[in-house]
């Protein structure tokens, strides 16, 4: 496949050329006044072409990366996800179950899929950004790097997999992020396992064509040159690593986490002295969230551990889908994105009057057989 020339398409392909005639996958999220957020049918494109070049032997590596500075991704389009809400009606909602289907199954094909993919987390990685990156082999962030999963804004959940990756992150971390949206740099991207590598943004273009330079073997040994290239960049780089904010409050992360309900872990959280303006941020993204997202939270990182990764995603795809048919996703996206009052009115405006028949709902199958049923088939 050549490169596209068209810099008006929504997602570029390419193939360059390596030194030992493979070649090396390109994709370029190009919806840079957007902040390369996510379409449908960018979806689409990549999910075709990711299976193309994985059964073609002469590509042996793929690299993701956004158009221009500001981010890798900054999510799905919401705006027209909730544009397909109103419209309708209260019906089902057959765009966000398409929207979602594709997203999931991108997302878990980069997971699993057998050669190294490699994703340069530059400036803002939020949301359905985080998804693609998250499952990638080998994840480089940078100096701007901003990581978050903020869907407690907008009455959604930390999907794309956040059940799996919450999940495994140290001492409670997965559901202080989980719950407060708080964001995170490259220091700590790397300290909760979010990111493999760090190099400045300028050194993009210098490790593509390093890639170009390496010798390619099997699908296995791939992986390893891959991680030993990075590693040695890394290194020579660890003095431009920003400071991190979650390794100075591990200890006050683990702390606020540890209750054995949710109300207990917000009041925590809430009333945690404010030492900084990291965890105020935190705080109030918390305490003007959606309580229903809280809860979904929840239940996310007590009850999905145990989850095998199809599982994940099968479990989030019915939750994204009743969020959709659900008011509180709607009402969030008007005042932060449509209205932008930023006054949403949650049906359930307190953490402890949210009833345990509501949650339920969220996590109850509109399906008889999920549309992600064959998740782990590739």
């Amino acid at each position: 496949m050549e490169e596209s020339g068209m810099s008006d398409k929504p997602v570029l392909f390419e193939e360059r050329e390596c030194s030992d005639g493979h070649r090396i996958g390109v994709i370029t999220l190009n919806v840079e006044k957007s902040l390369n957020a996510l379409k449908l049918s960018m979806i689409e494109s990549m999910y075709s072409v990711m299976q193309e070049w994985r059964l073609d032997d002469k590509i042996v590596a793929v690299f993701m990366q956004g158009a221009g500075d500001k981010a890798f991704c900054a999510g799905g389009d919401i705006v027209q996800m909730y544009e397909s809400i109103c419209e309708a009606n209260n019906g089902p909602p057959a765009y966000a179950e398409e929207f979602f289907t594709r997203e999931y199954r991108l997302d878990y094909l980069i997971h699993v899929y057998p050669k190294p993919v490699v994703c340069w987390g530059n400036g803002i990685v939020m949301g359905g950004g985080l998804g693609l990156m998250a499952g990638a082999s080998h994840r480089i962030v940078t100096e701007t790097s901003r990581i978050a999963m903020p869907e407690v804004t907008i009455g959604l959940f930390p999907d794309v997999g956040g059940t799996w990756f919450l999940n495994r992150m140290p001492d409670g971390a997965g559901l202080y992020l989980g719950l407060t949206g708080a964001a995170c740099n490259a220091a700590d991207a790397l300290e909760l396992g979010w990111a493999d590598g760090f190099l400045p943004h300028a050194q993009k273009e210098a490790f593509l064509q390093a890639l170009t330079r390496t010798s390619w073997s099997s699908p296995e040994s791939n992986h390893t040159r891959v991680t030993q290239l990075l590693r040695s960049w890394n290194e020579q780089h660890q003095s431009q690593r920003p400071g991190g904010q979650v390794a100075q409050h591990r200890a006050m992360i683990k702390q606020v986490t540890q209750g054995k309900s949710l109300t207990q872990v917000v009041g925590a959280i809430l009333d945690y002295p404010t030492v900084d303006e990291w965890v105020g941020k935190a705080q109030k993204s918390l305490r003007n969230g959606c309580p229903t997202t809280a809860h979904l939270v929840w239940r996310q990182i007590r009850e999905g551990g145990g989850l095998s990764l199809p599982d994940v995603f099968k479990r989030e795809l019915i939750m994204a889908v009743q969020c959709a048919m659900h008011p509180e996703f709607r009402e969030g996206v008007r005042a932060l994105l449509i209205d932008k009052d930023f006054k949403p009115q949650w049906r359930y405006p307190s953490f402890a009057d949210v009833p345990e028949a509501w949650v339920d709902e969220f996590f109850s199958s509109p399906w008889d057989i999920s549309p992600l049923h064959d998740l782990a088939v590739l």
